[in-house]
């Protein structure tokens, strides 16, 4: 059984799914770094040279692999949810933990990672706070829809995020 962590860019799937495969003895497998790895770019170079088309390909192939896996932390990437498929493969051998924190959270999360910037696309034409509230928009119902568990992290430390998710585990 893989615990899934969902949820958008910058609410701490990464740096919460690591801490809680360390305590639960699980492998740790982020879908967004699996997908740099295959294609040898970043998110952003895979967008500027296939668009978001081909980097959801790269994901759903990755989630692919993934639905073999068992004992694992995974951290998926905040668009995972926009293929049904993905997200079935996943159930089937995984629960899902929505991590939520509102937009205003998220915003100043994303700006304050360099590495973020350096790495990602923005998704609209919007960029920043105002892109984060139309993707939340669409994403949330399916984020919901998805998660077996919600938690809005937006005020706990990463220890007790993982403390929590280990005893509900």
């Amino acid at each position: 059984m893989n615990i899934v962590l969902i949820g958008y860019r910058g609410v701490g799937k990464s740096t919460i799914g690591k801490q809680l495969a360390g305590r639960m003895g699980m492998n740790f497998v982020d879908t967004d770094e699996l997908i740099m790895q295959r294609a040898g770019k970043t998110i952003r170079e895979i967008f500027q040279q296939g668009g978001e088309a081909l980097f959801r390909d790269l994901e759903s192939a990755v989630v692919d692999d993934l639905a073999e896996t068992d004992n694992a932390v995974i951290a998926a990437g905040g668009g995972v949810v926009l293929r049904k498929s993905n997200i079935e493969k996943l159930q089937a051998n995984g629960r899902i933990v929505w991590l939520q924190a509102p937009a205003e959270v998220l915003w100043e999360r994303i700006r304050a990672d360099t590495l973020t910037a350096a790495n990602r696309p923005n998704l609209t034409s919007a960029g920043g706070l105002e892109e984060i509230l139309r993707l939340l928009q669409i994403r949330a119902p399916l984020y919901a829809a998805a998660a077996d568990i919600a938690l809005d992290v937006a005020n706990m430390h990463p220890d007790q995020i993982v403390r929590y998710l280990a005893e509900m585990a």
